[in-house]
């Protein structure tokens, strides 16, 4: 049994294979419905699992009948023709300048079966439909740059999608384009030092840099005070960035309002900055003695004519004494346009003069005093004051009083105390109420009020009640110490040997 389902298998394959042979030729002729005959093409094994059951009908055999059926396979059909894909979108300027036009746009929102295979860009002139395609080859990224334009032309552009199936709808953008570049408004960058007003002095260098931005390159125009600039004194270098306001040296004239216009197409910005050339002022227009009287002269003074095309600060007054000649400062940084100068030397002839002053210094010039001020000398009767002259005589009064002190015999000791009175007191030391004198043992010294008694090396019997007196003749004080005299300790060992 197991050794005859092998032919009945052989079989089974070789009869399917034929009748797919067979039917193979029938559908080629008609591609359209072929899709349609394909299910009876795979049924066909199916149908012919049942011819092995001719030779030999085996119930075994039914099984394995199935897996051969999945073998053969209908021949592939040709593919559908594809289609045009959709209008690419989102079609727009991305950026332009004088001779080209920058465009983007995406892809199409539908792709055919075989892909996309690139992008065409075309482009005709406003008011023509003369589309020309400028790229040569597909595009395949969704930007390209339209090249070699004439400035001023008005394009009208659009983009067409290209696959197997052909060319897909235009994507046009909505109006003609005009081949010019993208005008950015223009600003003018004033620097903030510049913002206030800018002072310098005449004779300086001005060299001021001032940004700006706009595209495309701004115009620059210059004005002062409303009109034109002399290129003679005020020279103007522009670039694409800034422009610069150079003056080589500066004169009074160089003052005023400068403004700075940058413009592009019918966009404009101004900026304005006040230039302020100064320089020293003039003296007062003039200056007089208003008023002369005991140690004082009243001064006053109008204001310059020239003041150097800056406020004044103030005004300097000097003074000069007749019998020589030299100036001193009397007023510095002074405001007013009066003044009173005093301490005058009675006797003395003087003459003054004042400066103005602005932010430059003070004037070259003065203005001086046509007149002269006379110090008058004036009888004068001093009577000095009366005064009582203070008593200062007192009795003697010891302000610090002697101490009790105890010392060794042999070693000298001091005994201090002090005392006042006027007139000087007369000053007795006693011991035991017993007056010292002259005794060479003692040493007795008063300076200033400081009375000492030295006892060069005091014995056994030096001990007592000392005293110190002072007299004069308004009276005596009395002050006292008791002084005890010790004997020197004596070793233990230096016992012994006795």
């Amino acid at each position: 049994m197991p050794s005859k389902p092998a032919p009945i298998k052989k079989a089974a394959k070789k009869e399917p294979a034929k009748k797919e042979e067979e039917k193979a030729p029938e559908p080629a002729p008609a591609p359209e419905p072929a899709p349609v005959e394909a299910a009876p093409a795979e049924a066909a094994p199916a149908e012919a699992a049942p011819a092995p059951a001719e030779g030999e009908a085996a119930p075994a055999e039914e099984a394995p009948a199935a897996p051969p059926a999945e073998e053969p396979k209908p021949p592939t059909p040709p593919p559908p023709a594809d289609e045009p894909t959709s209008a690419p979108v989102e079609l727009f300027i991305e950026d332009k300048n004088d001779t080209s036009v920058t465009i983007m746009w995406s892809q199409p929102e539908v792709v055919g079966l075989t892909g996309l295979d690139g992008y065409t860009v075309e482009i005709c002139k406003d008011g023509t439909e003369d589309w020309k395609a400028v790229n040569e080859d597909l595009q395949k990224s969704c930007r390209y740059v339209i090249k070699n334009q004439t400035t001023g032309d008005r394009l009208k552009i659009r983009v067409v999608a290209v696959n197997a199936g052909g060319r897909s709808p235009p994507c046009a953008l909505p109006e003609a384009i005009l081949v010019k570049e993208i005008a950015d408004r223009p600003k003018v960058r004033l620097p903030r030092f510049l913002r206030q007003r800018y002072v310098t002095q005449v004779g300086s260098k001005i060299n001021l840099t001032i940004p700006f931005t706009g595209k495309p390159k701004p115009v620059v125009t210059w004005t002062k005070d409303g009109q034109p600039l002399d290129t003679k004194r005020v020279n103007i270098r522009n670039s694409d960035r800034d422009s610069i306001l150079f003056i080589r040296t500066t004169e009074r004239d160089d003052s005023g309002v400068y403004e700075m216009c940058v413009k592009v197409d019918d966009f404009e910005d101004k900026a304005t900055l006040t230039l302020q050339i100064v320089e020293l002022p003039g003296p007062p227009a003039s200056v007089k003695i208003i008023d002369t009287w005991g140690f004082n002269v009243a001064l006053e003074w109008t204001p310059p004519k020239d003041s150097g095309n800056t406020d004044i600060k103030g005004y300097t007054v000097q003074k000069a004494d007749k019998k020589t000649g030299d100036w001193f400062n009397v007023l510095e940084h002074y405001n007013r346009l009066n003044a009173t100068i005093s301490d005058l030397i009675m006797g003395n002839t003087y003459k003054f003069r004042v400066f103005s002053e602005n932010k430059c210094g003070l004037s070259e010039e003065a203005a001086i005093t046509k007149g002269e001020a006379v110090i008058l000398k004036t009888d004068i009767d001093y009577k000095p004051p009366k005064y009582q002259e203070h008593d200062f005589t007192e009795a003697p009064k010891f302000t610090t009083a002697l101490s009790d002190r105890a010392t060794t015999v042999g070693y000298s000791t001091k005994l201090l105390c002090s005392v006042r009175g006027e007139p000087k007191p007369k000053v007795q030391w006693m011991k035991n109420q017993m007056i010292l004198g002259d005794d060479p043992k003692y040493r007795q010294i008063c300076v200033q009020g400081i009375c000492s008694l030295e006892i060069r090396k005091p014995g056994n019997y030096d001990g007592g009640v000392y005293s110190c007196k002072a007299k004069n003749k308004h009276g005596e004080a009395i002050v006292a110490c008791k002084l005890e005299v010790k004997q020197a300790a004596i070793p233990e060992a230096g016992k012994e040997k006795k």
